[in-house]
């Protein structure tokens, strides 16, 4: 059972309460500012994929689970969009998920059980930094 668990709608404004969310939730942990940075920049930014590309102009849920699993940190950004697919006419600039993998310890992409699109990111908080890829 995830210690902290958000659903929100996927709209642009809701990545910022994700970020408070994980703010609170890292001075809880005491997390040194580093990792907290990574952190929050890792989850903006699988939570911005969420809402730029998940639900083309629709909208539809996004959720944001946390755990903490001895010495690292699993978060989880679910969505029930279309997928992790590439888009000739995308408006970033594709790099995203790279960077996502070089904040993290590691990185997973793909389905949940339920169908849902999940990318789960693990960070070690014993201050080790991921080794680079």
């Amino acid at each position: 059972m995830p210690d902290v668990q958000l659903t929100l709608p996927a709209r642009a404004e809701n990545v910022a309460v994700v970020r408070h969310a994980l703010g609170g939730l890292g001075e809880a942990l005491a997390l040194d500012a580093q990792t907290l940075s990574d952190v929050k920049l890792a989850v903006t930014e699988a939570c911005t994929n969420v809402v730029v590309h998940a639900y083309g102009d629709g909208e539809g849920p996004m959720e944001v689970s946390v755990s903490l699993e001895g010495g690292v940190l699993r978060v989880t950004v679910r969505d029930e969009g279309i997928g992790i697919v590439p888009r000739a006419d995308s408006p970033g600039l594709g790099l995203g998920l790279p960077l996502i993998a070089t904040l993290t310890e590691s990185l997973e992409l793909g389905k949940a059980d339920d169908d849902r699109t999940e990318v789960t990111m693990l960070f070690r908080l014993d201050g080790e930094r991921p080794a680079a890829r």
